[in-house]
């Protein structure tokens, strides 16, 4: 199963986020936060945020790349509990048990997003407000594409340095 984890190429989230997620954080894209916002909530950080944010599921902080990688059953299960009691503590879900379905749904949208991308895919969002609602948009910015081995360190932790 593929998910996405915070990706940064520069300080430039640190900049415009008023919370910037975590490099290397899981992350969904968290439109969620946004289901009652009207134009008048979107101003200075907060716009950014709205326009182009996913949201990290370990800081709830913003990011503006991801990148897709494996995750793992026992770090999926973490995660949705993780996002399921911040449904209940920011959101007023009545229960762990209520919310743990919703969160569920929102990391599973995400995997759709993901399984069919190769590693190291990046992603991007766009939000709009529209009479009907925040409409969200997804870039894919294939790895061949990216440059990443510029950013990546390439080794084996199974090979001896001193025997080359």
């Amino acid at each position: 199963m593929m998910l996405a984890r915070a990706i940064h190429f520069d300080d430039s989230d640190r900049n415009v986020f008023h919370s910037p997620a975590r490099t290397g954080e899981w992350c969904i894209a968290g439109g969620f936060e946004f289901s009652n916002w009207s134009e008048a909530d979107l101003t200075g950080k907060a716009r950014q945020a709205f326009a182009n944010g996913w949201l990290g599921v370990e800081t709830f902080g913003r990011v503006t790349f991801v990148a897709v990688t494996q995750i793992e059953p026992a770090e999926f299960e973490a995660l949705k509990t993780a996002l399921a009691s911040h449904f209940v503590e920011m959101y007023g879900a009545p229960s762990i048990d209520a919310a743990t379905q919703v969160a569920e749904d929102e990391l599973r949208h995400m995997v759709e997003l993901c399984d069919d991308q190769e590693p190291n895919t990046l992603l991007t969002v766009a939000r709009e407000l529209t009479d009907a609602g925040v409409k969200e948009s997804f870039r894919i910015i294939e790895s061949r594409d990216t440059g990443l081995d510029q950013f990546a360190i390439h080794g084996s932790l199974d090979t001896d340095p001193n025997q080359a």
